[in-house]
Order: structure tokens, then sequence, then C-alpha cells
């Protein structure tokens, strides 16, 4: 599962080491929010976009903000 291997090799990898944050990592289906087009490539390490000239942050970028937000429970956050 694409899902796994992000968390796994490029999270982990690069200190993303919450247990919040790579559980949400693994949970969200990151590639129901790309066009089919391109959901072979929601897991990769770069943004995508997400059409009307918005993108899709990068995985890392995504779990290294969460991280440093340092969420206690019951915030919610909009990226």
């Amino acid at each position: 599962d694409r899902r796994v291997s992000v968390v796994i090799n490029q999270l982990q990898s690069r200190d993303i080491i919450d247990p919040e944050v790579l559980q949400a990592m693994l949970t969200v289906p990151r590639h129901q929010f790309v066009d089919q087009r391109i959901v072979n490539s929601a897991y990769n390490d770069f943004p995508l976009s997400i059409g009307e000239g918005q993108t899709i942050s990068q995985p890392y970028i995504v779990a290294l903000m969460t991280q440093l937000l340092e969420l206690k429970g019951g915030e919610r956050v909009l990226e």
C-alpha cells in the first residue's frame, strides 16, 4: 500500500515521529483528493494540482507542519 510506504520510507526517515501524525497520514486517503489522471502520483513527495490553480502539498510538508503544531487533541486544522 502506497500510504504505508510514504509513512515508513518518506516520513519516519525524515524525523516525522509523532505517532498521531503518522497515524493520520496512514488513515487519510490522499488519492481521493486528486484528479484520477494523476492518482498514481498521489503519494509521491511533491505537490499536486487539485484544479483551479491550487495544489495539495507534498506529504512530507503536510506531516511536518502538523507535527510542528504539537496538537493536543480536539483542535481542528485546515491546511
